[in-house]
């Protein structure tokens, strides 16, 4: 789960950036690699996110959330752009040219972590029987630590909304009955 870092993105400082960077790439990959299967196109999209944290900085409101509830805000629509095609997307790769490619350490590091995420959609079966609007909110709550009310700041709905699918969620999986795995159990518990 990710570090908590109470500090605002620093909208107009690039070596503050740069730390708040830092503090919160893990949490933005694994975000990303839970999501895609390519270890490039993770790279790209998280470069992608932070860039456009980069730029909107000056939007980040504490009042509103964490600055990782934040990011992930900003990751959900730049995942959702790409996987549409948006030309908003395109663009955003192609401002980021020139950048480190990626050797057979990075490429190493980012398949491991795509076949840890694998592993875990593959153990919790049930998971892909929810509909989207209930995984969004467990995923947003179990799997990359948001609160109930920050997963639904992310998400644009009301608290309620959130602790309504939360419900309906943990419901489905406990139906999921005796092939129920000890990996369920904890996505249950995570979510009390």
């Amino acid at each position: 789960m990710p570090t908590e870092h109470p500090t605002a993105p620093p909208a107009r400082d690039p070596a503050g950036f740069a730390v708040f960077y830092e503090q919160q790439f893990d949490a933005v990959l694994g975000f990303v690699t839970r999501r895609v299967d390519s270890p490039h196109l993770a790279a790209d999209l998280t470069a992608d996110i932070f860039v456009t944290a980069l730029e909107n900085a000056h939007t980040y409101d504490a009042r509103r959330g964490t600055p990782v509830a934040w990011l992930y805000g900003i990751a959900r629509n730049v995942l959702s752009s790409h996987f549409r095609g948006s030309t908003r997307e395109l663009r955003a790769v192609a401002r980021i040219t020139g950048r480190r490619l990626l050797d057979d350490e990075d490429v190493s590091a980012i398949e491991s972590r795509i076949d840890a995420a694998r592993a875990t959609r593959h153990l919790a079966a049930a998971h892909a029987a929810l509909s989207e609007p209930l995984r969004d909110v467990l995923d947003l709550v179990v799997l990359d630590g948001l609160t109930t009310r920050e997963a639904a700041r992310v998400l644009g709905i009301s608290p309620a909304s959130a602790r309504v699918r939360m419900h309906r969620a943990r419901k489905a999986l406990r139906a999921t009955g005796p092939t129920r795995t000890d990996r369920h159990d904890i996505v249950l518990e995570a979510t009390r």
